[in-house]
């Protein structure tokens, strides 16, 4: 694939939005800052890049990603540190994500220059959307769908790399209670459950609609194969406490590489936790509870950083856990990411990426 650098064309917004919000309390993906990045690929290669401002995209009815799926995105945030600087988390791993899934999806990979000036002018141009809430961010969606407008299976000749940005607050409100899922599947072996593609979440839409008329906020997915091993809890990584080791399903083709997952194991191998990544039956779940050893159930993720599980549903059995005051780990990690993104936690990791 040939690629050049490509100067950013920018259209700034007459009148700023910004100011008619309150970027601290609004809700999550339904309010957007007044930019947007835009780079079209055709002819094999990167041709065009612009920022203007938010807006509407005129498509066809016929566009290739309607029909067939070829859409890819990435889930990163901007935060505020103390001083008012704006940084981003662990960009670069967004970037490499974001490829790989590119290149599973036979589309073609965003050159490395061409994703950061593209977050790093958007930012400088839309910083007051930034909220500077404790537990405030900018939510960035970095995506790339296929453009070609024709009817037929095949990789399209033409595509679009878009980023738009919303503020945002905590994703979920409070604990939420998770239901075992051996029925339907998230991911199989050799499929696309390790990319960032838009199909993988559609199709996780039906059964977390039947857990929530159960009374469940998401479900455990398990293994395709068995329904024995569970793998994820609905978008986000999944790990337990039990007794002193914090256990998490290894990583392979069925389960997404996490960001937040990384960090956190990062973070608790430096505080001297024990880990594990492995397959986690069930069995040992339900075993574990009752013990009385499952200290902690808990999701990682870009949105929620931090999802504490107050209860595992499985069929007629409800295990209820420990109340996230009784917790010792993933109240204290949530907290520590927390300050490193504001600035108060010094940056051992070198994980933020200064913006202006």
């Amino acid at each position: 694939m040939e690629t050049e650098t490509l100067d950013i064309k920018i259209t700034k917004t007459a009148k700023s939005r910004v100011h008619d919000q309150d970027v601290n309390n609004v809700p999550f993906g339904k309010v957007f800052s007044d930019h947007m990045f835009v780079a079209e690929f055709e002819n094999g290669k990167w041709s065009k890049a612009y920022i203007e401002p938010y807006r509407e995209i005129p498509m066809s009815y016929a566009l290739a990603a309607l029909h067939y799926g070829q859409a890819i995105f990435e889930g990163m945030k901007a935060y505020k540190d103390v001083n008012g600087h704006v940084s981003l988390f662990r960009p670069q791993n967004n970037f490499h994500r974001l490829n790989k899934s590119a290149i599973r999806m036979a589309m073609p990979e965003v050159p490395e220059e061409l994703f950061f000036g593209a977050l790093t002018e958007l930012l400088k141009l839309d910083s007051e959307w930034v909220p500077t809430g404790d537990t405030g961010s900018l939510y960035i969606r970095p995506f790339m769908i296929s453009t070609d407008e024709a009817i037929g299976v095949r990789p399209s000749d033409t595509y679009k790399f878009i980023v738009i940005s919303c503020p945002a607050g905590k994703y979920y409100s409070e604990p939420v209670r998770v239901l075992i899922e051996h029925n339907y599947i998230r991911a199989v072996h050799g499929g696309v459950g390790f990319v960032k593609a838009a199909g993988n979440y559609g199709r996780s839409l039906y059964p977390t609609k039947l857990a929530m008329e159960k009374g469940f906020q998401q479900v455990i997915w398990t293994d395709a194969e068995t329904h024995t091993f569970v793998e994820e809890s609905g978008t986000m990584n999944l790990m337990f406490l039990i007794g002193d080791t914090i256990i998490t399903p290894a990583l392979s083709d069925t389960i997404l590489d996490g960001i937040t997952r990384n960090s956190v194991l990062a973070v608790a191998k430096d505080w001297g936790y024990k880990i594990e990544e492995r397959k986690i039956s069930i069995a040992e779940i339900v075993e574990a509870h009752k013990k009385g050893t499952l200290n902690e159930a808990f999701g990682t993720g870009t949105a929620a950083t931090i999802a504490h599980i107050s209860a595992i549903g499985l069929d007629d059995v409800v295990m209820e856990l420990p109340s996230v005051e009784k917790r010792a780990f993933s109240p204290k990690v949530d907290e520590y990411l927390r300050n490193l993104r504001k600035g108060i936690e010094n940056d051992k990791f070198g994980w933020m990426y200064k913006i202006c």
